[in-house]
C-alpha cells in the first residue's frame, strides 16, 4: 500500500512540473528574495557568465523588494563585470502559441545603472537551452533611471513553448527592471492599438516626489489613481505635463490613464 501511494506521489508530480499554462499574470510578490532565487514558481534564468574583472562582481538575476515596502517584488537582470553578455529570464511552460495573445510588462532602468540596456523579447523551445531562443518584436530600450515603461509585445504562433526576456547591457553593473507581466488573449487591443499606446506617453515621478512628469504625444483624456489596497486617491488631467501627486502618502500606487485614442494602459508608480 505504501508503495503504491509513493508511486501515484510521484506521477502526480511529474505531470504537474509538466503541465502547460494558457496564460500568465505575475507580479513576483509571492517569490523570495535574494540573487540565487532561481528556478522558482515555475521561472528559470539563465545568466550571462562572470569575468575575470577584480573585485568580482558575477552577473545574476535578482528578486528584489521595496525597501518601504517588501511585499512589493520584481525580478532584475544585474549584469555585475559583463559588460556585453545577456541574461535571460524564462517564463513557465506556455501552451504553444497560436498569435492570439499579448505580453505586456512594465521595465525601468535601475538605479545607479551606468548606461542604458536592452530587453528582446522572444520564444524559446527549452527553458535552459538559449541557443533555441527565438526573437519576437522590436527590441525594447531601457534608457532612463526611474521612468517606468509599458511593453506590449504580440506573440506569434510558434512551436517555441516558453517566453524569455533576454537583457543585453551596455556597461557593467547595468541592472534592468521588470514586473508585472500578464500574456492573455488580445481581447481589448488590436496591433493598431498597441503599438499607439507603446508609442503613447512615458512618465516619472520628479525629484521632490510631488507630482508626475509626463512627455506625451498627445495629452491622456483622464488620469486615475489608486493605491494598494485599490482605493482611488487621485483624479484628474495633467497640468503643463505634469500631475499633482503632493498629496499622497509614500508607497506604490497603480494609474489608470485613459490616452486621447480611447485606450486605457495601466502603470505603477512609487511615491517616496
Amino acid at each position: 500500500m505504501k508503495l503504491k501511494l509513493l508511486l501515484g506521489t510521484l506521477m502526480f508530480t511529474a505531470f504537474t512540473a509538466n503541465a502547460q499554462v494558457a496564460t500568465l499574470n505575475e507580479n513576483f510578490n509571492n517569490f523570495t528574495t535574494g540573487t540565487i532565487t532561481f528556478p522558482q514558481g515555475g521561472w528559470a534564468a539563465v545568466v550571462a557568465p562572470i569575468t575575470g574583472a577584480f573585485p568580482p562582481a558575477p552577473p545574476r538575476m535578482i528578486v528584489a523588494a521595496l525597501e518601504s515596502d517588501n511585499t512589493q517584488r520584481f525580478v532584475q537582470s544585474y549584469a555585475g563585470n559583463n559588460a556585453t553578455a545577456s541574461s535571460y529570464l524564462i517564463s513557465p511552460q506556455i501552451e504553444a502559441p497560436t498569435g492570439n495573445k499579448v505580453l505586456t510588462f512594465t521595465t525601468t532602468l535601475v538605479s545607479p545603472s551606468p548606461g542604458p540596456g536592452t530587453i528582446q523579447i522572444g520564444v524559446s523551445t527549452s527553458p535552459s537551452d538559449m541557443t533555441t531562443f527565438v526573437p519576437v518584436g522590436n527590441l525594447i530600450n531601457v534608457t532612463t533611471i526611474g521612468v517606468t515603461q509599458n511593453i506590449t509585445v504580440n506573440i506569434p504562433a510558434s512551436t517555441g513553448s516558453y517566453i524569455v526576456f533576454k537583457f543585453t547591457p551596455s556597461a557593467t553593473h547595468v541592472a534592468i527592471q521588470v514586473d508585472d507581466v500578464v500574456y492573455k488573449a488580445s481581447s481589448s487591443l488590436g496591433v493598431n492599438d498597441t503599438a499607439k499606446v507603446n508609442e503613447n506617453f512615458k512618465f516619472a515621478v520628479n525629484s521632490s516626489n510631488t507630482a508626475l512628469e509626463f512627455i506625451t504625444r498627445t495629452e491622456p483624456k483622464n488620469i486615475e489613481v489608486y493605491s494598494a489596497s485599490g482605493q482611488k486617491v487621485a483624479e484628474g488631467k495633467l497640468k503643463a505635463q505634469k500631475f499633482d501627486i503632493s498629496g499622497l502618502h509614500t508607497g506604490v500606487y497603480y494609474m489608470l490613464v485613459e490616452t486621447a485614442e480611447g485606450s486605457v494602459v495601466k502603470s505603477k508608480f512609487i511615491k517616496k
